[in-house]
């Protein structure tokens, strides 16, 4: 692939997710507003803070989350836990590139599916499978 069409495909990546990413960063800026910190890696806004780590600990599924992503912002609770768990979330930027606004709704979908199915809508969840298998 040549480096202008990949870096065309990123750019639709990014426009195709950026309603999330908005979401992200909206989360973010409220997180700052209130001590929090961000950084820029890569293409990924990753933020952290008090806000923040009080939303993810009220996270739907697992009863808590130590960072989740939205688009190409990923929010956590501390510095360690985007440390900790970037790997992961990067795997889900990837997927957010390729189902862009239709992530959010795919992910609850493939959650309610293997709940019905009688296995754990987060565990067995598509998605989060293959970020653990990918991430080292």
């Amino acid at each position: 692939m040549t480096a202008v069409l990949h870096a065309i495909l990123i750019s639709l990546g990014i426009i195709w997710a950026a309603p999330w990413t908005l979401l992200g960063c909206t989360l973010g800026v409220i997180s700052l507003a209130t001590g929090g910190s961000f950084q820029l890696r890569g293409r990924v806004l990753e933020f952290e803070g008090r806000f923040l780590s009080w939303l993810l600990s009220r996270a739907p599924l697992i009863g808590g989350a130590s960072a989740m992503t939205l688009g190409h912002s990923v929010i956590a609770r501390s510095r360690y836990d985007l440390d900790r768990t970037r790997a992961h979330e990067f795997v889900h930027v990837q997927q957010y590139e390729r189902w862009g606004l239709l992530f959010v709704p795919a992910y609850f979908a493939s959650a309610w599916w293997v709940w019905w199915r009688g296995k754990h809508p987060y565990w067995d969840n598509p998605f989060e499978r293959e970020a653990y298998e990918r991430a080292p």
